[in-house]
């Protein structure tokens, strides 16, 4: 195969369009941190630390889960799966991706953003991983693995997280829930074939899913003002936050009357423009 090919198998490996969420929300927590100096070195050795660790978490994670990606039609093509790649080049490729991540955020970054790029690795393989296939809590850990990059992008700047990267990763923890759940309904039967205890999965009905969805998008819309009272955004901020939740949660209500796929389909896109308008808004608004 050639180099291009191998590249393109690689960034599959590491799930390169999930890790490119982990990169805009490290980055919102560096803007965030609004440090007096900005140094372009620093910056990118934070923002490419994180995304080597993820890149590397994920692949993990894959190695992990091959055979039940196998059986699912959304991830049966996936480098392992398809036998593209074999298991132990997988493996070592991605522990010494996920561990050059962490070394380069440890030398240009800082003790605490590595320990918590570290931290995340060891979460998301460990912890998150192995519960899918046992309990729906999964979503749960898997939000507190999203939390934590913007607060590695926090700490390279502060040296610690202080309330706005505390803030920031609990906006990233509330928005995954629904984010995920509207995505987890829409592929609830691979998802079953999988063999994953998603919510969605034991659900027969979308009670709980979809209460679980309007419940995180309803707490969403008073958190963009509690962060901008804690100083970490203007007014301009707080009104954006408000109509842009405001707008997910009118997106969040009609599914909730009417659970078709093109409804939750809307939920999910919606989620997907919601989080970087809102963290744009964050970085520039007054």
């Amino acid at each position: 195969m050639t180099p291009a090919t191998w590249i393109s198998i690689y960034l599959e490996l590491g799930k390169a369009r999930l890790s490119s969420l982990v990169l805009i929300t490290t980055l919102a927590g560096y803007l965030g941190a609004r440090g007096e100096a900005f140094h372009w070195v620093h910056l990118l050795a934070t923002l490419g630390g994180t995304a080597l660790a993820a890149l590397g978490a994920n692949g993990l994670n894959q190695v992990i889960e091959r055979d039940r990606d196998a059986l699912m039609e959304r991830t049966r093509e996936r480098p392992l799966p398809s036998r593209r790649m074999g298991v132990t080049h997988a493996a070592a490729a991605s522990t010494t991706i996920a561990l050059v991540g962490c070394l380069v955020l440890w030398r240009w970054s800082g003790v605490l953003p590595a320990l918590l790029a570290a931290g995340t690795v060891v979460l998301y393989v460990a912890v998150y991983t192995p519960l899918k296939p046992r309990s729906n809590l999964n979503t749960m850990v898997g939000s507190v693995v999203g939390a934590i990059p913007p607060m590695i992008g926090w700490s390279a700047v502060t040296g610690g997280i202080e309330t706005g990267g505390w803030l920031l990763g609990l906006l990233l923890f509330v928005w995954q829930i629904p984010h995920f759940l509207s995505l987890a309904w829409l592929y609830r039967e691979d998802y079953r074939r999988g063999g994953y205890r998603m919510v969605s999965v034991d659900d027969p009905n979308g009670d709980a899913t979809f209460r679980l969805m309007m419940i995180y998008a309803w707490v969403l819309l008073p958190l963009g003002l509690v962060m901008s009272f804690a100083g970490l955004a203007g007014s301009i901020f707080a009104a954006g936050s408000v109509l842009l939740g405001a707008a997910w949660l009118w997106q969040g209500i009609r599914c909730y009357r009417d659970r078709s796929q093109v409804n939750t389909r809307r939920v999910f896109l919606g989620s997907v423009m919601y989080l970087p308008l809102l963290l744009t808004l964050m970085v520039v608004a007054p």
